[in-house]
């Protein structure tokens, strides 16, 4: 079994590690977006959503 590790982002004081919880206390995230794909079969409600969103 092949583990791989990404790297993670702090969103409070933007330190990089490997680690899920960094020096700080917070929970780190993955930086990265998602890969894209053609057969996004979410993307007509994303569309949707960011129509919505800008007509406010």
């Amino acid at each position: 079994m092949l583990m791989v590790k990404l790297i993670r982002r702090c969103p409070v004081c933007f330190s990089y590690g490997l680690s899920d919880v960094c020096s700080c206390g917070q929970k780190r995230t993955i930086p990265n977006p998602p890969k894209f794909s053609p057969e996004d079969k979410y993307g007509a409600y994303r569309r949707l959503y960011k129509k919505e969103q800008e007509s406010k």
